[in-house]
C-alpha cells in the first residue's frame, strides 16, 4: 500500500503539498505575530525582568533608545521572535504532515520523537539563559558601574535594541547548544557516527564545549561554566542514545 502511494504521488504533487504546508506555516507565523507586536511592551518587559530586578529603577534607571525609529524595531523583532517560538509547534506539524505520508510506520516512530524533542529541548537552553545565566551575567556587567579610576560617576543606561540583541543571542546560543542529542542521535541513526566513536572524541568534545563557552558567554567562569557543563552533560547523553540505537539495530539483524 505505501510502494503505492509513492508511485502515485509525482513531483507536482510533492511541489503543491509542500507550498500548502508553507502557506499554512507562514499564515501561522503571520497571525502570531500580530498578536505578539500587539502585546510587545509586555513582552518586552518579560525579556527585560532580569536586569530591571538589578536596576536602580527609583532613581530613574532604566531602559533608552537612541534613534528615533529604535522603540518601533525593537517591538517588531521582539514580536518576530516570539512569533517563531509560538508558532514553532504549529509548523512542526506541517512539517510531519508533508513527510509523513512518505514514511513507512517504523520510520514515523523513529523521527516523530526527534520533532518532539527539538523544541523541548531548546525551551531547556532558553529557559537557563533567563532564570539562570542573564541574572548572574547582568550582575557581572553591572559591577563596572561606579568604577571609573578618574572618579566620574558611571552607570548603565541600557539600550532597547542592544539589550534585545545581546538577550537573543543568548537565547539562541543555549537553545541550539541543547539541540546537541538530536543532532548527534541522528547521526548515528544513519550511521555517521556510533556510541564508539563518540566516546574516543569526548575527550575534544569537552574542550570544544569550553571553547564555545568561552566565546557565547561573558568572560566570568559560572556563565561559562553554565553552558560547558550541560554541553558535556548532553554529549554524555548523547553517547548512550547512540548505544541504544546500535543496540535496537543490532536486534533487528
Amino acid at each position: 500500500m505505501a510502494e503505492e502511494k509513492f508511485e502515485e504521488m509525482t513531483l507536482i504533487g510533492h511541489l503543491t503539498e509542500l507550498r500548502k504546508r508553507l502557506m499554512w506555516s507562514f499564515f501561522y507565523i503571520l497571525i502570531i505575530f500580530v498578536i505578539c507586536f500587539y502585546f510587545a511592551d509586555e513582552l518586552f518587559a518579560f525579556l527585560a525582568n532580569p536586569l530591571v530586578k538589578l536596576l536602580d529603577t527609583e532613581k530613574g534607571q532604566g531602559f533608552i533608545y537612541t534613534a528615533l525609529q529604535e522603540a518601533f524595531f525593537t517591538e517588531l523583532k521582539i514580536a518576530f521572535f516570539f512569533a517563531l517560538f509560538f508558532a514553532f509547534p504549529l509548523i512542526a506539524i506541517q512539517i510531519w504532515r508533508f513527510i509523513a505520508p512518505g514514511l513507512y510506520k517504523k520510520e514515523k516512530s523513529a523521527f516523530l520523537p526527534y520533532l518532539i524533542a527539538t523544541p523541548i529541548l531548546f525551551f531547556a537552553g532558553g529557559s537557563m539563559v533567563y532564570y539562570i545565566i542573564s541574572p548572574l551575567a547582568w550582575s557581572f556587567f553591572l559591577s563596572y558601574q561606579n568604577m571609573g579610576s578618574s572618579g566620574v560617576p558611571i552607570r548603565l543606561e541600557a539600550k532597547m535594541g542592544e539589550y534585545l540583541s545581546l538577550m537573543m543571542r543568548f537565547i539562541f546560543a543555549f537553545g541550539l547548544a541543547f539541540q546537541l542529542p538530536v543532532v548527534l542521535s541522528l547521526m548515528a541513526r544513519v550511521g555517521i557516527v556510533t556510541h564508539q566513536s563518540l566516546r574516543k572524541f569526548r575527550k575534544y568534545a569537552i574542550v570544544i564545549a569550553f571553547l564555545a563557552a568561552a566565546f557565547l558567554t561573558p568572560p566570568d567562569p559560572f556563565s561559562q561554566l553554565s553552558l560547558a557543563l550541560p554541553i558535556v552533560v548532553l554529549y554524555e547523553i548523547s553517547i548512550y542514545i547512540a548505544q541504544l540505537i546500535q543496540k535496537n539495530k543490532d536486534e533487528d539483524k
